[in-house]
């Protein structure tokens, strides 16, 4: 009788500590979890690298996309996309010179390029001869709201930018037999207009970067811009 009392207690204490390592590892797991769903993604900083070119005399005085008065020998520069009154700090990588701008203004209106930098901010890159020069551009100001912003606004895709106004009404009738959405907007500089063609109005930068490739494979040469 004393065995199986022995033996009963031995088995129920084996459950009890059963029952104890289970709670124990329920408990260790959640905790796992709850951790696990309290890490957030890293932000990602705005980065790319590209031809940078600069622009003076003939803007300098007239309003930017921001309303703010183009002043060539400030540190500002212009950019398609990102949200205006972002800052940047762009590198020369030509010689490692770097210096910290403003966007307040878009631009450069022309396939390839980058950022277009005032004329005071290329001077301190040291490319104002060259006119051009490979640069990294990377956001200095970037937080979660920025990256929030980035992505979202209205966007629209530049096809092409004509002296002559009927050349871009040929284009814009084209496009749209092809798409709809294409429209002309007037740009004038202190001596030169410009008809600029664009199509659409999209409210995020995939859907309109979705656009531009759909256009490449019909061989236009376009890109995406902000609409502000």
């Amino acid at each position: 009788m004393r065995d199986k009392r022995i033996a009963s207690k031995k088995k129920n204490n084996k459950t009890v500590k059963g029952i104890i390592l289970i709670i124990a590892f329920l408990f260790f797991t959640g905790s796992c979890a709850v951790t696990r769903d309290r890490i957030e993604t890293p932000y990602q900083v705005y980065r790319e690298k590209g031809i940078a070119s600069w622009y003076g005399e003939d803007f300098n005085g007239r309003p930017t996309a921001s309303g703010e008065i183009y002043d060539m020998y400030g540190l500002t520069a212009a950019h398609r996309t990102l949200p205006l009154q972002t800052n940047v700090r762009v590198t020369n990588l030509e010689n490692g010179k770097s210096v910290d701008v403003k966007i307040n203004d878009r631009g450069p209106f022309v396939n390839g390029r980058i950022i277009d930098l005032s004329y005071g901010a290329a001077k301190v890159l040291d490319m104002v001869d060259a006119g051009t020069s490979m640069v990294g551009v990377e956001v200095i100001n970037g937080s979660r709201d920025f990256e929030a912003k980035a992505d979202k606004g209205v966007f629209t895709v530049q096809v092409g930018s004509f002296a002559v106004r009927e050349n871009a009404e040929k284009l814009a009738e084209r496009l749209n037999r092809e798409y709809g959405g294409a429209y002309i907007t007037l740009y004038e500089t202190n001596s030169k207009k410009f008809n600029r063609v664009r199509v659409g109005n999209f409210k995020t930068l995939e859907e309109a970067q979705g656009f531009v490739n759909k256009l490449e494979r019909k061989n236009f040469t376009s890109f995406v811009a902000r609409k502000d």
